[in-house]
Formats: structure tokens, C-alpha cells, sequence
């Protein structure tokens, strides 16, 4: 990617949107929306002065929701080009009418522009590429799972984000139920400690401890003073934030990080409710997941279910086996009917083995959703802006002698917006699709000059 912005004749356009297509094959015209970042692109080093600074907090979206991000932000540390931009909504000047503007009084770049636009641009190209990626399926709606009920139920790219050293995590397997406790101790010492400060004030104020204050108090001998009222309430609620909170941090220090793992297959894939193909790369994604686990650390175990698992790459088969030996992954073949949760929010996978026809239960630290590859939620729109058509799983639907070609000349797609493909497979098709492109530029004379849109 770094390599492909700095080239002469590629024009990245990031944080852009396709607003419509005309013309045909050779000659295009593209009206593309380049949404307001609030940051000058060309001005800013992407140092993150502005981040450490910024006083708003939000869920990180990239992060799955299990970390937070500020309301100015880069998306992903790897993006091209490495700039920053602003959350609108959630920023306190421009979305909230606040006074703030303290990115800008820390960026020494003059980078942040609040008075930046959207702009509309216009592009004559020869042909076009659909590369839309692919949304991941929401789990929820299998109440047997109970993904939105117990908290140690994730998705895959949920524990791929655990997994990451620069995830919320660090690359540790905190559970979420143990990142919900620790935020709740946050919160809860944050407000003691605003409760202890307003009682050090009137134990200086006064020159007497809370303890013999109270005893005044309750006997009546306190005398007359605005303050007393007060000060005898912040000293009841600080005796019950301390109560509610020693439990709490008595738990979170025993809190241990995620050893027996379950990954549960075909979630939403080859399923008639939901979508009825496989989701081709979830089988070794989980094979991977786990030997990554196991490497963070060895006590680590985890069990995969499966109606079969499907290794149909080269070597796919043998990097299987290789986790079964040596990454202590036990495959278990058998469809899980439920899962429930016992005292201590550990998942308890009930199932049915087909090996030994016998129902049976295990509890685990953490549960895995292998979740089914589905299109991205703009792909319907995108199609109708293209004029191409769909296929019946609602992917871009190509001819079957040449797949990579849409329905509507000089359009090709590739990777998972033509189906569920792994990452080895979709660079291939990228490679070809980018080939079939550059064929259409270089033979119809309609075509468009220049480079790289």
C-alpha cells in the first residue's frame, strides 16, 4: 500500500464516496464525493499530538467496540495516507456546538481546517475495479448463541482484535466480562476519589477528621453550619462506594486472561435461515486464531466445532494438523444446540458429537463465533450506481467463464465482493482484475489516458 501511494501514476482517493457512473467501457465518466476529513491531508505529519489531547471519548469501531478511540482519530495505523480526521458527530466543536478546538491549538502544522468541505470530483477513466471487501454476519440473531446476552461469547474478528498487539488488549486475552469489571472500577474510583477530594476540603476546612465529625454529628454536638448536611452525605456516600467497590476490585485482581477457548464453525454459513453458502476461510481463520493464542501462551487450549472442516488450500490440510499437534487444538466434530452461562460468566457449549451420537456439554473461559462472510451493506446501492447486476447471495455477479467480469463491460470486481474468498486468493484475483483493466485501457480507443484511477 505505501509503495502504491507514492507511485507517479496511482491517485489514491481514501475517505471518498461513488456518487454515479455514466458513459461505457473505455470511457467513464465517475462523480466521486471526497467527504470533509476537517484536517488538511497535505499539511498533516500524522504525529497524533492531536489524539493524546483530544478531551472526547467514543467506542473504536475498528477495534469491534471493545476500546475506545478520540473524536479526531486515524482510522487504522497502516492507512494511506497517514492523516487524521475528525468524528463530526461526536466532536465537541463542530458536532456539539461546544467551544474546544484543542487539536488545533496543539497541531504545530495548522493542519485542522473546521471550516473544510466536502468536494465533488470528476473522473474520466477507462474501466473500473469493484473491490467492496465484505461486511461480517450479526450473530445476534441466533438466540441459541446468546452473543448479546453473555459477554465471553465473541466474534472472530472480535478475538482477532484481542489478539493484537496494537488491539484494546494489547495482545492479551482479557475477557470482555473482565474489561466490562474494569471499566466499572474505573468509573466507580473516579468517583470516589471527586467524593474524598470534597471531604479532605472540609476536613481541612474544619480542622477535624470525617470519623470525629460524625460522631458529632450523630450526638448532635456538631453545631450549626451549611456544611455539616453536606459533609455527613459525601461521608455516607463514600462508606458505600468503598463497599460496593471492594468486591469489585477483589475480583478484578483474581481476574485471569482467557486459557480454554471453543470455536464454534459455520455461524450464519450453510445455514437455510440465514445464507445458505460456505464461508470458504472461516475453517483455517480458526486453525490460525487458535495457534496465534497458543503461541501468546502455551497453558492455552481450545476446542474447534465443526460439521467439517474444510482445508482446501495448498497445504491447508497440513497446517490443520500441525495446530492439532502442537497448538493443543482438539477438532470436535458435532453442531452446538446452545450456549449458557454459569456463575462466573464462563460459556457453557452444549452440544451433539457425531462422532459418539451423545449429547454433551463443556465450559469454557471464551467462545469464538467463526461468523459468515456477507456482502458489505453498500454493495446494493453500489450496483444499482454501476448498472450491475447480483447474484442470488447478493455478491457482484460475474460471468461464470470469466469471473472476474461483471455484467456491464469494462467492470470487474475481485475478492470477497464476487464471494467469500481468503486473503492469498483475493490478492490473486486483485492481481488479475487489475490485468483484465489495464487490458481495456490499452485496447479501446475510447479509452481514457492518464493513470491509475
Amino acid at each position: 500500500m505505501l509503495d502504491a501511494g507514492r507511485h507517479p501514476k496511482i491517485n489514491l482517493l481514501s475517505y471518498c464516496e461513488v456518487e454515479e457512473v455514466s458513459g461505457e467501457v473505455g470511457a467513464f465518466q465517475v462523480k466521486v464525493r471526497k467527504k470533509a476529513r476537517y484536517v488538511n491531508e497535505d499539511l498533516c505529519t500524522g504525529c497524533g499530538a492531536c489524539v493524546e489531547k483530544c478531551p472526547t471519548t467514543v467506542k473504536d469501531t475498528y477495534n469491534e467496540g471493545l476500546g475506545e478511540r478520540t473524536a479526531i482519530y486515524k482510522y487504522f495505523p497502516q492507512g494511506i495516507p497517514s492523516t487524521h480526521c475528525i468524528d463530526a458527530e461526536n466532536c465537541r466543536q463542530l458536532g456539539q456546538g461546544k467551544k474546544c478546538g484543542i487539536c488545533a491549538k496543539v497541531c504545530q502544522a495548522n493542519a485542522i481546517d473546521f471550516e473544510q468541505q466536502d468536494q465533488m470530483l470528476d473522473l474520466e477513466v477507462g474501466a473500473v475495479v469493484l473491490a467492496t471487501g465484505y461486511d461480517v454476519f450479526d450473530p445476534s440473531v441466533i438466540p441459541e448463541y446468546a452473543y448479546d446476552r453473555i459477554d465471553n461469547v465473541v466474534t472472530a474478528m472480535e478475538f482477532e482484535r484481542l489478539l493484537s498487539a496494537s488491539g484494546p488488549t494489547h495482545g492479551h486475552l482479557d475477557r470482555p466480562s473482565e474489561l466490562a469489571l474494569r471499566a466499572e472500577v474505573a468509573v466507580l474510583e473516579k468517583d470516589l476519589n471527586k467524593v474524598s477530594r470534597q471531604i479532605d476540603r472540609l476536613e481541612e476546612k474544619h480542622g477535624k477528621k470525617t470519623a470525629e465529625f460524625l460522631k458529632e454529628f450523630e450526638a448532635g454536638k456538631a453545631g450549626e453550619d451549611e456544611d455539616f448536611e453536606r459533609w455527613a452525605t459525601l461521608a455516607e456516600k463514600q462508606t458505600a462506594a468503598e463497599k460496593v467497590l471492594a468486591p469489585l476490585k477483589k475480583r478484578e485482581a483474581a481476574a485471569q486472561t482467557a486459557k480454554n477457548l471453543a470455536f464454534i464453525q459455520c455461524v450464519g454459513s450453510r445455514d437455510f435461515r440465514f445464507n445458505r453458502f460456505c464461508s470458504s476461510y472461516c475453517c483455517m481463520h480458526s486453525v490460525k486464531e487458535a495457534m496465534i493464542a497458543h503461541e501468546h501462551d502455551n497453558q492455552t487450549t481450545s476446542s474447534i466445532f465443526c460439521m467439517d472442516l474444510r482445508a482446501v488450500g495448498r497445504g491447508f490440510e497440513e497446517y490443520k494438523l500441525r495446530g492439532g499437534k502442537s497448538s493443543n487444538i482438539k477438532y470436535v466434530r458435532g453442531r452446538v444446540a446452545e450456549i449458557t452461562e454459569d456463575e462466573a460468566h464462563n460459556p457453557i457449549v452444549w452440544y451433539e458429537s457425531t462422532t459418539s451420537r451423545q449429547v454433551d456439554h463443556e465450559t469454557f473461559d471464551l467462545v469464538i463465533l467463526a461468523t459468515a462472510c456477507v456482502p458489505s451493506a453498500g454493495t446494493p446501492k453500489l450496483a444499482d450506481l454501476m448498472g450491475v447486476e447480483l447474484d442470488q447471495n447478493g455478491f457482484f455477479k460475474t460471468d461464470p467463464f470469466a469471473p472476474l467480469d461483471t455484467t456491464r463491460p469494462g467492470i470487474f470486481v475481485c475478492g470477497c465482493a464476487q464471494g467469500p474468498m481468503d486473503i492469498p486468493e483475493s490478492v490473486a484475483q486483485a492481481s488479475s482484475a487489475a490485468a483484465r483493466a489495464a487490458e481495456v485501457v490499452a485496447t479501446v480507443p475510447k479509452a481514457a489516458a492518464g493513470g491509475g484511477e
